[in-house]
């Protein structure tokens, strides 16, 4: 009798027995981190409205902050339609979006104005480019993915909107405003990293 040694014949290349998994999965991971943001964006806007919004002489930024604020909740209120139509677990790490992202909110406006603006210009730099990220990668999924790709775009436009009335509004002009900026964009880049897996 002949031991045959399956050591030595090709192994065939291992097929998914759920075709498209990795797709799945990374969409999966898009909508969460995107729920995520949306809810975080939203925080940072209460944070920043808890200091204005009783400050007469801060009527213009409080003005401005609840319109930004309710761009982001209609976002946020999409994302948890997406979130549930899809099947898609939210992050874990709400609890803690939820209070670094008012904390954020209040301590840039605690600054006053100009750091209030230069919080609200970061973020939404970052999301931006990861919106713009993303985009790009649904575009090359194919039309079955267009209405979400849709949807990110027109929240992207939205979110590059907040920016540049940011910046007109003085957001250069913080105190330290490269190195505010600069934290501000890292903490968010990892927030984005950390969410899509958590």
């Amino acid at each position: 009798m002949t031991i045959r040694n399956d050591r030595s014949a090709p192994k065939s290349p291992r097929v998914s027995a759920q075709p498209g998994r990795a797709r799945n999965a990374a969409i999966e991971e898009m909508i969460r981190v995107d729920h995520a943001g949306e809810f975080g964006a939203v925080r940072i806007y209460e944070g920043q409205r808890a200091v204005f919004r009783n400050l007469p002489h801060k009527q213009e930024i409080a003005d401005a902050l609840d319109r930004m604020a309710k761009d982001e909740e209609v976002h946020l209120s999409r994302f948890n339609e997406i979130v549930n139509e899809r099947g898609v677990r939210p992050t874990a790490l709400a609890p803690v979006w939820h209070v670094a992202g008012f904390a954020l909110g209040a301590a840039t406006a605690l600054l006053g104005e100009k750091a209030a603006h230069a919080c609200t210009a970061a973020v939404e730099e970052v999301i931006d480019e990861h919106y713009k990220s993303q985009v790009s990668r649904l575009d090359q999924m194919g039309a079955e993915e267009k209405p979400l790709r849709d949807t990110i775009e027109k929240f992207r436009l939205e979110e590059v909107e907040h920016r540049d009335e940011a910046l007109a509004s003085g957001a250069r002009e913080a105190p330290a405003y490269p190195l505010l900026s600069g934290a501000i964009k890292a903490a968010c880049r990892l927030a984005i990293k950390v969410s899509e897996k958590a």
